[in-house]
């Protein structure tokens, strides 16, 4: 197995990878943490549901527990966060508090964006929220203009398009909005403000987004019209109540793929992923990865709480270049950086285009992604909303850092198990946003 070393320093942790020289390869079985995206959501709709909502697998990340916090401080009973059971005790359908100090989102861009279509919807209460350095540079343009043509009102940094932000609620009117971007984030916020608008709201994207708010929204009992041929769903607002639930949080496809693409390319590796979610709207990393001829199964494939979930099986073997880009793209937005390690391992061109909504996440990942992997001695080119990777060429371990990303923290650490030498991996500490156990997990999964 390789070497595994967590180093802390006085504001920040380093991660050093060392490769095994004989030859590791990544065997048996592992559970990955609970899904992001529900986990956020199962917070959100329980805390404005009526009654108690019990949710199981939680992932206890630092942007769940941004949600729980920013809602606990609105009036909602949340219990301490585990991944057994935890207990939230709704206070009702449009019944926010205004809550006494500012709302703190952390590094969490969907509880910034999801929560503004709630605060918008609240009339004759001022709430004000914020987020770390890199939250506060994201835009929230996004989801502030559709709520402005709702009748919301939100003030911001340049030009009301940066928080910290104040959101003074007000009664919204429902309306069609035709998105832009093909972004769930963008969605769940104007579904959610929906709920207390007057009348129908209606979002139609260019591509399917992720659709976790649609079946939770409507298990929760909220009155939701999702036509995915025509891309298209609809809320009817003031409809009743929402009643707490129980949610089962399946494990996460983003966390996943980290251990697919290891596993695809450590040579020998036979490797078991249990209880991940394959919502069609998440699955285009497996159909990308089976593009470039990863060997995937599902296993117990099932239903849970209205989620599809598998066993996912993958087996190392050969990998070639393809062309990801299109409708997939939103379907694997989140995968891309680990997409790309796969690419530098695979023989031939790999070009993933379509992807410029990701120069404005947690870092500029197009960016951040050449220049690190390049680092280590791929062969990536930058395009405006992509990447180009020239496979094949061995990489070499050296320093390379995460620029507080937890997505590119782990991407790096994949790519460091199959490099030359020791790898450095500054800022480690940022993959602890959505896998806590992330480095436990890379020190045990080996032979």
């Amino acid at each position: 197995m390789p070497n595994v070393a967590l180093q802390s320093h006085q504001n920040h942790q380093t991660l050093v990878i060392t490769p095994e020289t004989t030859g590791a390869a990544l065997q048996g079985t592992i559970q990955i943490p609970g899904d992001k995206s529900i986990s956020h959501r199962a917070l959100m709709l329980g805390a404005i549901a009526a009654g108690t909502t019990t949710i199981q697998g939680l992932l206890l990340g630092e942007d769940p527990r941004s949600t729980a916090a920013c809602f606990a401080a609105m009036g909602a009973k949340i219990s301490p966060l585990n991944t057994e059971s935890v207990i939230v005790e709704g206070i009702g359908l449009g019944q926010l508090q205004e809550p006494q100090g500012v709302l703190d989102a952390g590094n969490s861009g969907t509880t910034l964006r999801l929560m503004l279509g709630l605060l918008a919807a609240h009339p004759e209460r001022l709430f004000c929220v914020t987020g770390d350095a890199s939250l506060r540079s994201r835009p929230m343009s996004r989801v502030i203009k559709p709520l402005t043509e709702m009748g919301g009102q939100i003030w911001g940094r340049q030009g009301n398009t940066l928080a910290p932000l104040a959101v003074q609620g007000q009664t919204l009117k429902g309306f069609t909005y035709h998105s832009p971007i093909a972004s769930a984030q963008v969605k769940s916020c104007l579904l959610l403000a929906g709920l207390l608008a007057q009348g129908e709201t209606t979002v139609i994207e260019p591509a399917l987004s992720r659709d976790h708010s649609e079946r939770m929204l409507t298990a929760f009992g909220a009155q939701i019209d999702a036509d995915p041929e025509a891309k298209r769903v609809t809320v009817t607002g003031q409809a009743g109540s929402l009643q707490g639930q129980t949610v089962v949080v399946p494990g996460d496809i983003s966390s996943a793929a980290f251990w697919l693409v290891a596993a695809a390319i450590t040579p020998g590796s036979d490797l078991r992923i249990k209880n991940v979610g394959v919502n069609p709207t998440r699955t285009g990393v497996l159909e990308a990865l089976e593009q470039m001829g990863a060997d995937i199964e599902r296993e117990n494939e099932r239903t849970v709480t209205g989620e599809p979930v598998a066993d996912l099986r993958v087996r190392s073997g050969p990998l070639k270049g393809c062309t990801i880009e299109g409708e997939v793209i939103p379907r694997l937005i989140d995968e891309v950086p680990i997409l790309a390690v796969a690419a530098a391992f695979a023989q031939g061109t790999t070009v993933i285009k379509d992807a410029a909504e990701l120069r404005v996440k947690e870092s500029d990942r197009l960016a951040v992604m050449a220049s690190e992997l390049n680092r280590l001695g791929a062969h990536v080119t930058e395009h405006p909303d992509g990447l180009e990777i020239t496979g094949g060429y061995p990489l070499k371990g050296t320093a390379v850092d995460s620029h507080t990303d937890h997505r590119i923290a782990m991407s790096l650490a994949i790519a460091a198990l199959n490099a030359q030498g020791p790898t450095t991996i500054h800022r480690a500490e940022a993959a602890a946003i959505s896998y806590p156990t992330f480095v436990e997990t890379l020190s045990q999964a080996w032979i």
